[in-house]
């Protein structure tokens, strides 16, 4: 069991010195040390109260009867990864579903930030995450949610969130700092609300996140790293890496399941040779499916290596920078005396196969297998009943009224594999005072489902390339989450709302009427607390379903989710309309 470092640091020292025996020995392995950035052969861990005693060539004094004794036989031994920046919520899964998937895979720190959750049910949503993910076999620190709504003025969320509550928040246990800080216009700009914020993080000493989803480098950029942002994860190519890294920010390079950010940023490193210590790996939003099937940081650790990166730099950005950018480098991050005994064996540096993972001096998974429980919170009722449709939708709904026989519309362009879209236009034919969807052109529509008023938003998008009368609707649309359908055909849109409407959340597919594939997300309409096998099935059969209605691109799903995402360019949908990420202001669908 871990102890706090104060009280076991009298027992470390005795087991370190030979004179009181330890509760775990691994022996006979490779260290990976991240601090010098070298592996030496024949070495020994021990550990006690979860904590590393002793690192050297000989462990042999430190084992008594009571000792668990490991045999790495010349493996490899890597600090814990760690994730430093993502959202359970992506996962489908609660904190505990999202550890049990990811601890054999060698994840043993995360730093998460909650705020899907927070902005359908506020603090409270907040504070049930914090609760549960303090109850993990892994570190699982928790960053308060900073942006709820993410664009005050552009959208409407469940319950937002005020300065006092971060304020708050930032003297609970298990709160690591502020999550990402989305509304970087209002800090460039000076808001009284978002500079609050960042004090009273920076106040308490801890971490700011940032989010700085603009290619724009000038006078902008430099106002929101003054700021106080301490990182950045939405940087997709070298050059803006790079200058995060320049003004003194941790460059954030993602692999989700969509963001494969990482292979056009690394050549900072593995080209131009810059210091790799302000370069950290994460995923920032990965789907069970992706967790069950391909991994997790162990999956962003080996495509960094495929991308030319030197193992042991991979490693270290997936262990101590990350630590490091966080101020807990004494605490976990590295295989070294006091820290947390997070240990991975491993036969191959480069593969990375993930064969015994050891999490706070307690082995928790071994080839695949996950050896311990991750407990669970009772998730209350207010939290289960969050989908609020108002009233019984139908075609006319979804429809967008207009006279004449075209009109040109504004339409959302999907990006295949990057968070940003691009805002097209489009010139569509109107039938019966109705403009309809044409080729690659098909309907998007918001569906207000917090306060139940009724309220359908309708808009168009390209990039799916459905064919024949298909819907998919989903309840997870970041940030704000209200329902998001994109489809063909009006009656079957309305049809696959209703029904996500009576399962209380999730997402399904619908085509000619008939429900193809439905994920049930009943806890806040986010999150499933069934196993994560079951979730990626179901999740896997909403990606098949999706191909099978035309759709060819990579995690589509995981595009459709974003389309409310008013804080990343350049065009989206909310509950109060159009919204054109670049000037930050509300546009006519209707050109």
């Amino acid at each position: 069991m871990l102890k706090p470092w104060i009280e076991a640091q009298a027992r470390l020292v005795e087991v370190a010195a030979g004179r009181a025996f330890a509760d775990l020995v691994i022996r006979g392995g490779v260290w990976v040390n991240v601090h010098t950035r070298e592996t030496i052969a024949g070495i020994d861990i021990a550990v006690a109260d979860g904590r590393i005693a002793y690192v050297g060539p000989d462990a042999a004094p430190s084992i008594g009867p009571q000792t668990q004794v490991i045999e790495a036989a010349g493996r490899f031994m890597v600090p814990g990864l760690i994730d430093a920046h993502m959202h359970v919520e992506s996962g489908m899964l609660t904190p505990a579903g999202f550890a049990g998937a990811v601890i054999p895979h060698g994840t043993t720190t995360i730093f998460h930030d909650p705020h899907e959750i927070a902005n359908v049910l506020g603090l409270e949503g907040v504070r049930l995450m914090r609760d549960e993910s303090l109850l993990q076999p892994i570190s699982m620190f928790t960053q308060m949610p900073s942006c709820a709504p993410s664009a005050p003025g552009l959208e409407t969320t469940g319950a937002p969130i005020s300065e006092g509550e971060v304020a708050q928040a930032m003297g609970w246990d298990g709160i690591i700092g502020l999550g990402e800080m989305m509304n970087f216009p209002g800090v460039a700009a000076g808001d009284p609300q978002m500079l609050g914020e960042i004090a009273a993080t920076r106040a308490s000493g801890k971490t700011v996140g940032g989010h700085y989803a603009s290619p724009d480098l000038g006078r902008p950029f430099h106002a929101y790293v003054a700021g106080g942002a301490a990182d950045d994860h939405e940087t997709t190519n070298e050059g803006q890496g790079i200058a995060r890294v320049r003004q003194g920010m941790g460059c954030m390079m993602r692999l989700g399941s969509a963001w494969y950010d990482v292979e056009t940023q690394i050549t900072a490193i593995t080209e131009k040779g810059l210091d790799p210590r302000f370069f950290i790996l994460c995923t920032d939003d990965s789907h069970s499916g992706t967790l069950v099937h391909d991994g997790h940081m162990n999956r962003v650790v080996r495509h960094a290596i495929d991308c030319g990166c030197d193992p042991l730099i991979a490693i270290q950005m997936a262990t101590i920078n990350a630590a490091s950018h966080f101020g807990v480098e004494r605490e976990l991050g590295s295989i070294t005396p006091g820290r947390r005994a997070d240990v991975i064996l491993t036969s191959d540096l480069r593969a990375l196969p993930v064969e015994a993972v050891i999490a706070q001096g307690q082995l928790v998974a071994e080839n695949g297998q996950l050896l311990v429980d991750c407990p669970r919170i009772d998730w209350p009722d207010s939290a289960r009943n969050s989908v609020h449709l108002g009233k019984q939708l139908a075609g006319p709904d979804f429809a967008v009224r207009a006279s004449g026989d075209s009109a040109r519309v504004r339409v959302i362009g999907v990006v295949e594999n990057q968070a940003p879209t691009r805002a097209l236009e489009a010139e569509l034919p109107i039938r019966d005072g109705v403009i309809e969807g044409q080729g690659e052109v098909c309907q998007i529509a918001l569906v207000e489902r917090h306060r139940g008023t009724g309220g359908v938003v309708n808009g168009f998008v390209s990039g799916f390339g459905y064919q024949g009368r298909v819907a998919v609707a989903s309840t997870v649309a970041h940030d704000s989450h209200h329902m998001i359908v994109v489809g063909t055909d009006r009656d079957t849109m309305a049809a696959a709302a209703n029904h996500l409407g009576q399962v209380g959340g999730g997402v399904t597919v619908f085509r000619d009427g008939a429900e193809l594939a439905t994920v049930a997300l009943p806890i806040a309409g986010l999150m499933s607390d069934l196993p994560a096998t079951e979730v990626a099935e179901a999740a896997q059969a909403i990606v098949q379903a999706m191909l099978d209605c035309g759709c060819s691109l990579n995690n589509a799903y995981m595009q459709h989710s974003l389309l409310a995402l008013v804080v990343i360019p350049e065009l989206r949908i909310s509950d109060l309309g159009i919204v054109d990420v670049r000037s930050f202001e509300l546009v006519d669908l209707i050109v």
